[in-house]
């Protein structure tokens, strides 16, 4: 007779499936509740003392990069512009409303230097709020390129934070299109900005994980007035286009005002520092629609479709 398949339990139990009575061994209970409490008895994967520990950072900067790679995959984003910009140009209401606070503070303390020096910089950001609103629409055209929120050949991919990230992923956001959000641990709370879409925001533990990310399916870096973050990413993107170690793509600053005053590339060609072709790797633009504008014609001139292939994925299911 062919007896039935074995269920998923012995019958009796197996001697490794109870442990050692305290009628063999009083000690044995206690011991064996001192051996399951051991660190090393904790499997690796559940051990979060030893997943970050020195020895293991080679397995944590692979997850590092896998899990986002994955998700990525699996929402079907296959190309991404980027844009970075500062975390401190707010949108305009917020940005007058602040000011007036502050305003009101020295009102009362006419003789504060440091109250009058944080006035004089938040008007400046109030004059700069602008840029917000650039982004959120620039955002749109991005999200508009496509044909409705399964399509995510190309989406708008930051920083994941407040500013002009959260503008950017806004626009996106408004127009029903997904975005991606790349966050970092840092030291102290942070929050990603409420537009981005959730299964696409992703929190990495090391930047370099995370610019590679940025890099990897970029088909333009688009770059706001901003602080040290921002022109890292900038002169890396640079730097690694200068040197043809990636293929070249698309880099947009926005402001020229700003940027001129910042950095002056003319001083590092009369240098000798870069060459003059490098003044080339970049342009200016004042709005959405002359950044996108020169997006598209930059791909259109090199031949290239700025966005291709298939939507995918097809289904929700899928």
């Amino acid at each position: 007779m062919v007896p039935s398949p074995p269920g998923p339990r012995h019958r009796e139990p197996l001697p490794w499936q109870v442990p050692k009575p305290p009628e063999e061994d009083p000690d044995a209970p206690a011991r064996v509740q001192q051996i399951l409490a051991s660190p090393s008895y904790r499997p690796a994967i559940a051990d979060l003392a030893f997943l970050n520990s020195y020895e293991t950072r080679p397995v944590r900067l692979q997850l590092d990069y896998l899990k986002p790679e994955l998700g990525l995959q699996q929402a079907g984003v296959r190309n991404t512009i980027v844009v970075f910009g500062s975390t401190r140009i707010s949108e305009p209401l917020a940005a007058r409303r602040k000011l007036a606070v502050l305003k009101e503070a020295l009102a009362r303390r006419p003789d504060n230097a440091e109250l009058k020096r944080r006035v004089k910089v938040a008007e400046r950001i109030v004059a700069k709020s602008r840029y917000y609103e650039v982004a959120r629409e620039f955002g749109r055209l991005v999200g508009k390129s496509g044909h409705g929120p399964l399509d995510c050949r190309l989406v708008v991919m930051t920083g994941g934070g407040p500013g002009i990230m959260e503008a950017a992923n806004r626009g996106a956001f408004d127009v029903g299109a997904k975005s991606v959000g790349l966050n970092i641990t840092l030291p102290h709370e942070q929050f990603p900005n409420p537009y981005i879409t959730p299964e696409l925001c992703f929190q990495f533990h090391y930047f370099a994980l995370r610019k590679m990310h940025f890099l990897l399916r970029a088909k333009a870096l688009v770059v706001f007035p901003g602080g040290f973050g921002t022109l890292d990413e900038l002169f890396e993107t640079l730097t690694l286009i200068q040197t043809r170690k990636i293929k070249p793509v698309p880099v947009v600053l926005v402001g020229r005002e700003y940027w001129q005053k910042v950095i002056d590339f003319d001083f590092l060609v009369e240098e000798g520092t870069i060459d003059p072709e490098d003044r080339e790797l970049f342009w200016y633009a004042e709005t959405a629609q002359e950044i996108w504008d020169g997006i598209t014609w930059w791909y259109e001139s090199s031949g290239e479709p700025l966005i291709n292939g298939e939507i995918y994925p097809l289904k929700p299911e899928d």
